[in-house]
């Protein structure tokens, strides 16, 4: 059984890197023109942590916290970004996606589902069904377990 196990885990580190860069060079070429890639990204994280802090966001992109300050004031005067202030603490501003932004986001999402869809049809259908159940396990198995730094 661990040999199973193990020839899977080196199989899911072969597979998730090319599936990561094929969603992101997606993502790009769907991305408004307008938009710099560590603007996209913010939205994006926006997106999945809505009243994440700044901080947060400075992390995630491994940018300092004035340059994201920054990017996050440009983000905001395109109405694709609000910051209200938090409830609980007044200094703390919690970031969120505006309609428009969250519009923006899902339509390149909906672009990338539709490129990776069609190269997904080169697999037999009894090959796509396969996957699918083999991924939403993967899922339930993986979800919430707490992830390891590399070292």
């Amino acid at each position: 059984m661990k040999d199973t196990s193990e020839a899977l885990a080196r199989e899911i580190l072969e597979v998730v890197p090319i599936v990561m860069r094929l969603i992101r060079e997606e993502m790009r070429r769907h991305r408004s023109s307008d938009l710099t890639l560590p603007q996209f990204r913010t939205l994006v994280f926006l997106q999945s942590n809505p009243g994440a802090a700044l901080h947060k966001v400075a992390e995630h992109l491994g940018l300092t916290p004035p340059t994201v300050s920054h990017m996050i004031n440009s983000l905001f005067a395109r109405g694709l970004i609000e910051r209200p202030g938090s409830v609980l603490d007044r200094r703390r501003i919690e970031l969120r996606l505006t309609t428009r932004g969250n519009s923006l986001i899902d339509r390149v999402r909906g672009e990338t589902v539709s490129s990776i869809a069609v190269r997904l049809e080169k697999m037999r259908a009894d090959e796509r069904g396969n996957l699918i159940a083999a991924l939403e396990s993967l899922h339930r198995t993986l979800q919430g377990d707490e992830i390891m730094p590399v070292e």
